[in-house]
């Protein structure tokens, strides 16, 4: 290789080498792989956790309430809207716990996007039947009037959890965690 062909490549921080016009930034690529990605990691586990244990807390102390909220929808048989309405925290409350100390977290991440996916299918399945419910995600749930709903809103915000639960399913790795502390 001549001195100008050299020239034109640079290396990587993993030493591997790239031309400066093609594929991702360098920082940016550095920052998505080195300790920055762990920071953000830590950031979305955290706040990911503290949604799972707000919408938990919200339902458990009310578990018939969390069950009329899952009647409202009107997609389950009678004989499953008990035990989902009623374990629904549970779960959600598990994948806080999982999720605020760092102990499976890409585990805890697709449960977590399953779920959600769940919610916002049945949100979009409400919303299109033309019933008029509140989701009950953080607590409530049932019946509302039609000005009350908001199901955007609700999809919208679900959206951008299921993209922090995905940002954790591609990098998983975390400050402060059991995973971490397990790996070591």
């Amino acid at each position: 290789m001549t001195a100008s062909q050299d020239a034109m490549f640079t290396r990587d921080s993993d030493d591997r080498p790239h031309d400066g016009g093609s594929g991702p930034v360098p920082g940016l690529r550095r920052a998505l792989d080195g300790s920055a990605a762990a920071w953000v990691s830590t950031a979305v586990r955290l706040a990911l956790a503290a949604v799972w244990a707000w919408a938990g807390l919200a339902k458990i102390s009310d578990p018939a309430v969390a069950a009329q909220a899952v009647r409202a929808y009107r997609i389950l048989p009678e004989s499953l809207v008990k035990p989902v309405g009623y374990g629904l925290p549970f779960l959600e409350l598990a994948l806080a716990l999982l999720l605020l100390v760092g102990l499976g977290t890409r585990v805890a991440a697709v449960l977590s996007g399953v779920l959600l996916l769940v919610f916002i299918s049945g949100i979009s399945s409400v919303w299109a039947r033309g019933l008029t419910i509140d989701c009950g995600c953080f607590g409530g749930g049932g019946q509302v009037a039609s000005s009350q709903t908001k199901y955007l809103q609700e999809i919208l915000r679900d959206t951008g959890f299921l993209l922090l639960a995905a940002w954790l399913m591609w990098k998983p790795r975390s400050r402060f965690s059991a995973d971490g502390w397990l790996a070591a």
